[in-house]
C-alpha cells in the first residue's frame, strides 16, 4: 500500500520544528512520507545572539552553511524523508518574482506528489515578510500544480493536492510560547508586527503529537546558531514543552475530499487508503 505523503513548505530554516515539529515528527514515526521545502537559508540573521554586523558573526555565506547543516539534523531527528531547498535571499523573499517561486513550488509538488501541504497562514504568523510570501507562493503551487496549462520545466504531469492547510496557533499557544521564549514582532516598513492568534472557532484541525514532545525538542536543539533567541526554553519543565509541542492547531484552507464545521484529529482525514 502507497504511503500517504506530506509536504511542508517553509521560509526558513527552524519554521519546520518550531512550526510543525511536532506534527512531522508524528506522521513520520507513523510510517508517512514526510517531505519539507525551505525557501532560503536563513543567512541574514543573528549568529548565536549576534547581530550582522558584530565583528564576531561568521558572515552570510558562513551562517547559510551552518543553518542548512542544523536544518537537515533537525529533519533528520523528526523523521523528514528530504529537504528541498529554493536558495532564495533571506529577509528578500517577498521580493522573488512570483511566477518563478511557484513555478519551483509547483516543480516540488508533481515530482513528490504530497497528498497534504502544510504552510504559514497569510499573516505569516507574527508578519514576517518571508512567511506570508512563502504562504501565498505555496498556496498560489497548490492549486497551479494540479493546473495541465502550467507549464512545468521538467515535463511533469499534473498533481491534484487534496488538502491546504495552514498554521492556525489559538491564544493557548502563543500564550504559553510567550511564557516561554518571548513575544515574537518584527518591523516592517516602519509598523511593528505582532502575533494575532486564531480564534477558537476558526481551528479546523488539532493534532495530538503529546507522544512526539521530546522529539521536537530535540529537532529545536539542533538549530544551534538560533538557540540564544531560545535560550529559556533550555529550563522548561516536562510539562511546559508538551504544552508547547504537544498539540498542533490548523486550519484547512483547502479540500477536495472533506468538510464542515467538526474538529479534524488528522491531516489525512477523509483521503482514501
Amino acid at each position: 500500500m502507497p504511503s500517504r505523503k506530506l509536504l511542508a513548505v517553509f521560509a526558513h530554516p527552524d519554521d519546520e520544528s518550531l512550526g510543525v515539529g511536532g506534527t512531522l515528527a508524528k506522521y513520520g514515526s507513523e510510517g508517512a512520507d514526510v517531505f519539507l521545502v525551505t525557501a532560503t537559508r536563513g543567512e541574514r540573521g543573528r549568529y548565536c545572539g549576534l547581530p550582522r554586523d558584530d565583528e564576531r558573526h561568521p558572515g552570510p555565506a558562513a551562517l547559510a552553511q551552518i543553518r542548512e547543516r542544523e536544518l537537515r539534523n533537525a529533519a533528520a531527528v523528526l523523521g523528514i524523508k528530504e529537504v528541498s531547498l529554493l536558495d532564495y535571499c533571506d529577509q528578500q523573499l517577498d521580493r522573488a518574482e512570483p511566477r518563478e517561486v511557484t513555478g519551483r513550488l509547483v516543480h516540488h509538488m508533481r515530482r513528490l506528489r504530497p497528498d497534504v501541504v502544510i504552510t504559514f497562514g497569510p499573516d505569516g504568523a507574527y508578519g514576517h515578510p518571508d512567511h506570508v510570501a512563502i504562504s501565498q507562493f505555496t498556496t498560489a503551487a497548490v492549486m497551479a500544480a494540479g493546473d495541465g496549462s502550467f507549464a512545468d520545466e521538467a515535463g511533469l504531469a499534473p498533481h491534484v493536492v487534496s488538502k491546504l492547510y495552514y498554521i492556525a496557533w489559538p491564544e493557548s499557544t502563543w500564550s504559553a510560547y510567550r511564557a516561554a521564549i518571548r513575544a515574537l514582532t518584527v518591523n516592517v516598513d516602519g509598523v511593528e508586527r505582532q502575533a494575532t492568534a486564531w480564534p477558537d472557532w476558526a481551528i479546523t484541525t488539532e493534532i495530538d503529537a503529546t507522544s512526539v514532545w521530546k522529539t521536537v525538542w530535540k529537532a529545536v536543539s539542533c538549530h544551534q546558531s538560533q538557540l540564544s533567541t531560545y535560550e529559556r526554553l533550555k529550563d522548561l519543565a516536562p510539562a511546559h514543552h508538551e504544552a508547547l509541542w504537544g498539540r498542533q492547531s490548523f486550519y484547512r484552507a483547502f479540500s477536495l475530499v472533506n468538510g464542515g464545521r467538526d474538529r479534524e484529529t488528522d491531516l489525512f482525514e477523509g483521503i482514501p487508503v
